[in-house]
């Protein structure tokens, strides 16, 4: 795993993003590690998520939209509900 401190990361992102479709990059912060840089392969891998956007974007079926939950002008409110 290569390593980059956020120094580095910070004056050449091109250089971190080549070296993550190599192998995960390690990022660190004052000596600590903070960040993993890899790429979207790796990351598909890891989490096993599709490769494909409209299946990522997809609703899953039998979701229902509740009328009750739109602002009153017909658009949908996505904030947490307060109480």
């Amino acid at each position: 795993m290569k390593l980059l401190s956020s120094r580095e990361f910070n004056r050449d992102v091109s250089h971190a993003k080549r070296a993550a479709q190599v192998e995960p990059v390690l990022i660190t912060d004052r000596g600590q590690p903070t960040h993993v840089l890899m790429s979207i392969a790796d990351y598909r891998r890891l989490t096993g998520e599709g490769e494909n956007i409209l299946e990522l974007l997809a609703m899953p079926e039998g979701v229902a939209l509740d009328a009750a939950e739109a602002s009153p002008d017909g658009a949908w409110d996505h904030r947490e509900p307060l109480g």
